[in-house]
């Protein structure tokens, strides 16, 4: 491929409120400088957080009709009637973690029909690449969005707690634009004695946990967040070992937990009596158990948010009912009749925005951008050392093997 002429187009997001890019400009023009053999079509876009005159600058080519691209690059699901047959697409599809006794995923664009837009790239003869699994020989990601997410997610959770105190409502993420302005004004906040649980260990988890240290919280271990009352705002993260473990009382492994699932039973609930506020970052899968059931929520006592910042759907968390948007972040789950309630009512309230990273868009397009420059074109261009294939979903109008459990879902 090396030697041939390429063509690589960015799509117009069809989401909306998505101004996400996979791409930046700057990235676009060392793209360009380093192959000699690239073409990049770029669909025009109002609503991206860079502008068309930006990525013209920069050398791409505007295009609206993108039908000679080899490969397609996007962020979120493609609208299925944009979808252009025989193509190589490589977005987010939140496919993977369908599983045969699931009907949808449990994340993506809602109102994405997902058997819809499968079954179309199967007609279509379109080869579907999927960012999520590109990862190495250990499983972990080469890139994504989580970082963004987690810092966003953890800032929207603050805000809320904010709100619900009768404190001043910070300005929204999307409203300042810039990461420098959000932790001068989070650094200024009283958070008073906060007492936060914190999930997950990855990306998001690590970006949440940056938040907090600007906002002032202290780190604290498992065994002092039991034991222990501060007078100032406090936080404990703790990995799948400390929220997960085996029925039968056998030691856990990490690996272990992966192959057997239904084995293991969450941990996480003999915690949240303690929090005042649970931010979820873990990774989760369908087999996986869930943190805890609808009927356990009573004896949180002082649990008052959970900013679900995975937000899987019907997942992990019972209370993430529906995702909720950048424009409408928040609801209150009725801990009575386990129905969604107005804000400000009597019950948790939760925040589950689904595309966190979008109220960042520049800052969050920048480090993915980073991440498809090092890690993903070079082994579409020059060949590849297994990660394309191992996250290429769909090809020649069938499922890949790794795959082919999403014959469930599609028949």
């Amino acid at each position: 491929m090396s030697n041939n002429k390429y063509t690589l187009s960015i799509i117009r997001e069809s989401r909306k409120d998505d101004k996400r890019t996979p791409l930046t400009p700057k990235q676009i023009s060392k793209l360009l400088k380093k192959y000699d053999n690239l073409k990049i079509l770029v669909q025009p876009s109002s609503t991206r957080c860079f502008e068309d005159k930006d990525y013209y600058k920069a050398g791409a080519t505007l295009c609206e009709d993108i039908s000679s691209s080899d490969i397609i690059f996007g962020v979120k699901e493609v609208e299925v009637s944009h979808l252009i047959e025989n193509k190589t697409y490589i977005f987010f599809s939140h496919l993977s973690k369908i599983q045969k006794d699931t009907n949808q995923a449990t994340q993506g664009t809602p109102g994405m029909n997902k058997r819809e837009l499968l079954r179309e790239i199967l007609k279509k003869n379109i080869t579907l690449i999927d960012y999520e699994n590109i990862r190495d020989n250990l499983g972990i990601r080469y890139l994504g969005f989580g970082r963004f997410a987690g810092i966003v997610g953890c800032y929207n959770t603050l805000n809320l707690n904010l709100n619900l105190e009768k404190k001043i409502f910070l300005p929204r993420a999307f409203e300042l634009k810039n990461y420098e302005k959000i932790k001068e004004i989070i650094n200024k906040q009283n958070f008073g004695k906060l007492k936060i649980l914190l999930t997950g260990r990855g990306r998001a988890a690590k970006g949440a946990i940056e938040m907090l240290e600007y906002a002032n919280f202290k780190q604290i271990s498992l065994k002092e967040y039991l034991n222990k009352n501060y007078n100032n705002p406090v936080f404990c993260n703790i990995s799948a070992k400390q929220h997960v473990e085996r029925s039968d009382n056998k030691s856990y492994s990490k690996e272990d937990f992966i192959l057997n699932p239904s084995k293991y039973r969450s941990k996480v609930k003999n915690y949240l009596s303690k929090a005042d506020i649970f931010i979820a970052c873990h990774y989760w899968n369908p087999k996986f158990p869930k943190l805890f059931s609808l009927k356990e929520i009573k004896k949180f006592k002082d649990l008052k948010i959970i900013g679900d910042i995975t937000c899987d759907v019907n997942g992990s968390i019972p209370t993430t009912v529906r995702s909720t948007t950048i424009e409408k972040p928040y609801y209150t789950f009725d801990i009575n009749s386990f129905q969604e309630t107005s804000l400000n009512k009597e019950g948790i309230a939760i925040m589950a925005v689904d595309n966190l990273p979008s109220e960042l868009p520049r800052d969050s397009s920048e480090e993915f951008g980073k991440g498809v420059l090092s890690q993903v074109i070079p082994f579409l261009i020059t060949g590849d050392d297994g990660r394309i294939k191992n996250a290429t979903i769909a090809s020649n109008r069938k499922l890949c093997t790794l795959y082919d459990y999403l014959k469930y879902f599609i028949n």
